[in-house]
């Protein structure tokens, strides 16, 4: 914090990004201007997904499927480097975050759809 007490724009994004839920270790995080993106490369990823989504939703929903595998290759990306397998780069992070943001909202499209037609 500045001397002041008060919170910078920056602080109060990384303390957002905390609050997300994300590790935040620099390592893993793009950065802009020498300053870190308040959540890694994973979540940017994820969140553009999220945002793709939403914008192409109304052209085409992905099946369950195609969906789990979207979501399963990130699973796969961060299990290889977990069990010391492959280091992953943050632009593998990005993308694999891409495609699991994206595929996640098609199950979750998917689930209340089904749910609506439960309920018919």
């Amino acid at each position: 914090m500045n001397g002041e007490g008060k919170r910078s724009a920056w602080e109060k994004w990384m303390g957002l990004g905390n609050m997300l839920g994300c590790h935040q270790i620099a390592e893993r995080s793009f950065f802009i201007r020498g300053r870190q993106f308040p959540v890694c490369a994973r979540c940017t990823g994820m969140f553009l997904g999220y945002a793709v989504f939403g914008t192409t939703a109304w052209i085409y929903i992905p099946r369950v499927y195609i969906s789990a595998a979207f979501m399963a290759l990130m699973l796969l990306d961060w299990a290889l480097q977990r069990f010391g397998i492959a280091e992953s780069t943050n632009m593998r992070r990005l993308v694999t975050g891409i495609l699991c943001g994206y595929g996640f909202l098609g199950t979750v499209t998917a689930a209340v759809k089904y749910a609506v037609l439960l309920l018919k």
